[in-house]
């Protein structure tokens, strides 16, 4: 765990050159593969028999979601990479650098999809329950799995903070580099668009992606120096690369230019400048623009918080610090400058700018030295104080906007720091959520895993980009926004594997089944089955005259207690007293049920099964703890919901016992001419 630990934290090498970090990281990783090599040695053949089969779905589940994750990242750049007559070279580096960028979100995905498939693929070859049969927990037969998946997420760190911050910055600028390619595919309707080089902005208010034609055109041209801008309206036009690659020609239809001629026109008045204004039918520009590939200069992009390693985040999260607090500092000097310019005598050490003013008020009344002046000075001291004031507001309004987006740049190196945390650690809570999942579930294969994989990871992706987001707009606070879906998963992989450990059936669908059911008080029917041997008759004659007594029973029950009327709501919920009667009933009316289940008269079964199934004390109380039923019941709102909720279980009951009359003396019926006819066959 020490070795896993200098793994993670790389600030304890703060005096080593990146050469011997590299040499220490090396060893580190040579230590770690050794121990868990000196590990296998001392454990089972089952140990390297589970860690073989993990590691071949690991291998091809990686892949697989690599090549997903880059497929969808690509239809990002569709527009950059289609029609731009890009090399073979090109496209296979921005697939080599986009892939390197994705391999840390792969991980997770690849490690909670084969702890899916390899465990379900155990549990439904009853593997798992071999190695349990055993004596083997759970935790044990993770244990080479875990040793692994903690050496990937150790190596996960690594490639976020060494490989990938260099591959986000030269797919950057391949990307850029590929927008500039061909810039006449790039414009985009209703936003002004600039050509790098030409001098020329565009504004298009619509597109002809087949034709290539551009409606609606407005140009502002500032090739010639903004002294002499142009301005040009079109009606629609064209914008094409010329056969030497080395300009652009644009073709425009119905149009006027305007140009002014500031640079010819001296020092004369503005109203004096020269001005030309050309109306066109057709014209035809050509843009010197050079458009052959080549790629921009990386470094260009190392100032983005997703470039850098840890140590380049920190030294920037300190600097951008820095700054914030001089300007911050800045602002309170001269504010207290001037406060100490307007009242000479305050009191030193005074820092409340409200206590500043009142204070400067008691001193210098405004209002006595106003009413001094005459109506000149009082207007030339109010235009003086205008002009003062809206300043200040300048100044601070720039002061706030530098802050602002100073404060923005602090938090997504905040941000990028905590990720490569969270998505090294990710990889360990997924397996946690994966391995006990699948063990619960037994099933292995493509199906079931593939679908329970991409709904975990979806809930990750949703938790993690919201709380990015979040922090990245300072809603959040950026441990709490970027920690939010670990925080969320990582009790979920602890609940898991406690319950697989403890063999809990979680995903057991009867018991969900049977808590539903007992929510909304639906109650199973009878489904007995005649059977096949029987041991002993029923003594018909017996069973008769008990169904007699427990027909007259629940007869007398339901003329006593008026079930279909509304109950007492202080007895329910306060005065708790047992249904003795219809317990009695309820076990009565079930060894009955066991007794006459050994007939061989298919119709008796028959009336056995619409017999009712019983619930005694549901319309009795609402929960068996007293101290509850008197809790809800102080509740009135919730109280009232329960109350009506045993009212209707007391009309259920009524009806319960009018069917047991019933079917009693049908059943009674039933026997007496069995017995006749059987006495009529004997004689």
């Amino acid at each position: 765990m020490w070795v896993v630990g200098r793994l993670f934290c790389p600030l304890c090498l703060t005096n080593m050159n990146d050469e011997w970090r590299i040499m220490n990281y090396f060893s580190y990783l040579c230590i770690v593969l050794l121990t868990m090599y000196v590990h296998m040695r001392l454990i089972k053949r089952v140990d390297l028999y589970l860690l073989r089969a993990y590691l071949q779905l690991f291998a091809g589940t990686f892949f697989i979601c690599l090549f997903i994750l880059l497929m969808q990242f690509m239809w990002r750049y569709v527009n950059e990479l289609v029609g731009k007559g890009l090399s073979f070279d090109v496209l296979a580096e921005f697939f080599w650098y986009a892939a390197q960028t994705l391999v840390p979100m792969s991980l997770p995905l690849a490690i909670l999809l084969a702890a899916l498939i390899s465990f379900g693929n155990l549990g439904e070859r009853l593997e798992l329950l071999s190695l349990k049969a055993a004596g083997i927990s759970l935790l044990r037969i993770l244990r080479p799995i875990f040793l692994f998946v903690l050496l990937v997420s150790a190596c996960s760190f690594y490639f976020q903070n060494k490989v990938t911050p260099e591959a986000t910055k030269q797919l950057a600028a391949l990307v850029n580099s590929m927008k500039q390619k061909s810039p006449e595919l790039e414009i985009p309707e209703g936003t002004f668009y600039p050509i790098e080089g030409t001098g020329y902005n565009f504004f298009v208010e619509r597109k002809d992606l087949s034709t290539g034609m551009l409606y609606g055109i407005m140009i502002y041209n500032t090739s010639s120096g903004y002294q002499d801008m142009q301005i040009v309206l079109a009606d629609s036009g064209r914008l094409q690369t010329t056969a030497d690659h080395q300009h652009l020609k644009l073709t425009m239809y119905g149009g006027e230019r305007f140009q002014n001629l500031q640079s010819q026109g001296g020092n004369m008045m503005k109203a004096a400048i020269p001005y030309m204004r050309e109306t066109f039918i057709k014209e035809v520009d050509l843009l010197e623009f050079n458009s052959e590939f080549e790629v921009m200069d990386a470094s260009y992009f190392a100032h983005d918080a997703r470039t850098k390693d840890i140590r380049t985040i920190e030294r920037g999260i300190d600097s951008i610090s820095h700054r914030i607090d001089s300007i911050g500092h800045d602002i309170y000097v001269g504010f207290m400058y001037g406060a100490s310019r307007l009242g000479r005598n305050l009191s030193a050490g005074r820092k409340d700018s409200a206590q500043v003013v009142a204070e400067v008020d008691r001193q210098l009344p405004i209002d006595t030295i106003l009413s001094r002046l005459t109506d000149a000075q009082r207007q030339e001291v109010w235009r003086g104080a205008t002009v003062k004031s809206q300043t200040l507001k300048g100044d601070c309004e720039f002061r706030a906007i530098s802050t602002e987006n100073d404060d923005v740049v602090l938090r997504r190196h905040r941000i990028e720091w905590n990720k490569k945390f969270t998505l090294s650690l990710s990889c360990l809570i997924f397996f946690f959520i994966g391995a006990p999942l699948g063990a619960i579930i037994r099933k292995g294969g493509l199906g079931l895993p593939v679908v329970v994989s991409v709904l975990i990871f979806i809930f990750y992706y949703i938790l993690d980009a919201s709380g990015e987001k979040m922090a990245k707009e300072g809603q959040w606070d950026v441990l709490f926004g970027v920690w939010m879906s670990s925080m969320v998963l990582a009790p979920i992989g602890f609940f898991l594997t406690y319950k697989a450990n403890q063999d809990s059936g979680v995903f057991n669908m009867d018991v969900y089944r049977m808590f539903f059911r007992r929510l909304f008080g639906m109650r199973e029917t009878r489904n007995l089955n005649r059977k096949e041997v029987i041991i002993n008759d029923p003594d018909y004659a017996v069973l008769q005259s008990r169904l007699t007594a427990l027909a007259e029973e629940c007869q007398a029950y339901s003329q006593r207690h008026k079930l279909w009327k509304l109950p007492s709501y202080t007895r329910l919920f306060f005065r708790y007293k047992e249904d003795s009667v219809i317990l009695r009933v309820n076990e009565e009316l079930e060894s009955i049920v066991a007794d006459l289940h050994n007939s061989s008269q298919q119709a008796i079964i028959g009336m056995l099964n619409q017999l009712p199934v019983l619930v005694p004390d549901a319309h009795t109380r609402p929960f068996r703890n007293r101290r509850l039923n008197m809790a809800v019941g102080i509740l009135l709102p919730v109280g009232l919901f329960f109350y009506l909720r045993i009212w209707r279980y007391r009309i259920r009951l009524h009806r319960d016992l009018s069917s047991i009359q019933r079917l009693a003396g049908e059943i009674s019926q039933f026997i007496v001419i069995r017995h006749a006819s059987h006495q009529a066959s004997q004689s």
